[in-house]
């Protein structure tokens, strides 16, 4: 993992040795893409609006909290809106899946379950969107849908795409993969509707700390200043929470773990009484088998008001 980190974003001299792969994979996506787009690969069009949310880098950059304040924002203007994601790492056998917020995360993926809990709307997985969409369409009455994720699932035609930057590590070194973290060449975003960065465009209302096991229990993360915790994250970027905790003034046991990392009891015990903090994404895998140590810090993404004008500007010329 240090040394993807120090390949994709920092000056490894490995990256021009992987240089012609990365161009090969540029033109591999710039082909795929034209093939679509000119109908030589069937894509799915909805009878709705699709709104995708997606990125261009490896890694998590916020989509998550965008999709829920796309939600959220779309619901108070009067629309019925439905999530579709792929339910990455989720293990049913078959699909599409409904989540529902008490939904096991080992079916259907954490992010889903996390949606499904924040959103109060319908929420449907599958590896092929268009399968999730039509299970909305067939038992809902959505009338956008927004999906988590899936920029570069061109099978799903799209009316709108948000493509989420990281404020932090940007573009790391610009190179496609494998020489570097992007998944398309970073012209793709002169294509998108809406370039969102996290920490500028995006950012991050905390609230109170919640608790894994009952999160009816709450408190003040400021209360927790000068004390040491557990800071425990399985994200795709895990530094700008551990920053956030350090911001209020925690003193921080660190313990990373890969995105959708599958929790057990004991990754999350410590042998001693300081409290554990999680990302809430981390929480619906481990309400199971908290303690009352065990808490999670809920965000919330806030975006200019500009934004939402102008997606329902968007909207209103695709209906």
């Amino acid at each position: 993992m240090k040394f993807i980190e120090s390949l994709w974003y920092g000056k490894h001299p490995v990256r021009f040795f992987l240089a012609p792969l990365s161009w090969l994979f540029c033109v591999i996506v710039l082909l795929r893409r034209l093939a679509y787009q000119y109908n030589f690969f069937k894509s799915y069009q909805a009878a709705i609006p699709i709104i995708v949310v997606g990125n261009i880098t490896v890694g998590g950059t916020g989509k998550t909290p965008l999709v829920a304040w796309i939600v959220k924002y779309l619901k108070k203007q009067g629309f019925n809106p439905g999530i579709i994601s792929r339910g990455y790492g989720g293990e049913a056998e078959k699909w599409p899946q409904e989540v529902v917020p008490n939904s096991n995360p080992r079916l259907v993926g954490d992010e889903p379950v996390l949606l499904a809990r924040q959103c109060g709307c319908p929420v449907v997985v599958a590896p092929k969107r268009a399968l999730a969409v039509e299970s909305l369409l067939k038992n809902h009455n959505c009338n956008v849908i927004i999906s988590d994720d899936g920029l570069q699932h061109y099978a799903l035609q799209r009316d709108v795409e948000f493509v989420v930057v990281d404020g932090m590590r940007g573009f790391g070194n610009q190179y496609c993969l494998p020489a570097g973290p992007l998944r398309e060449p970073v012209s793709r975003l002169k294509t998108v509707d809406f370039i969102v960065t996290t920490g500028e465009t995006m950012q991050y209302v905390i609230k109170p700390l919640r608790g894994v096991r009952n999160n009816k229990q709450s408190q003040d993360l400021a209360k927790l200043r000068g004390q040491i915790v557990h800071a425990v994250a399985g994200i795709g970027n895990p530094t700008r929470f551990f920053r956030i905790l350090r911001e209020y003034g925690l003193k921080l046991h660190c313990h990373e773990w890969p995105d959708h990392h599958i929790y057990r009891r004991y990754d999350i015990e410590f042998n001693d009484d300081l409290p554990v903090i999680m990302t809430e994404k981390d929480a619906v895998k481990c309400q199971n088998f908290a303690g009352s140590q065990h808490w999670y810090l809920p965000i919330e993404a806030q975006l200019p008001k500009s934004y939402g004008e102008r997606l329902l500007n968007k909207l209103e010329k695709n209906q």
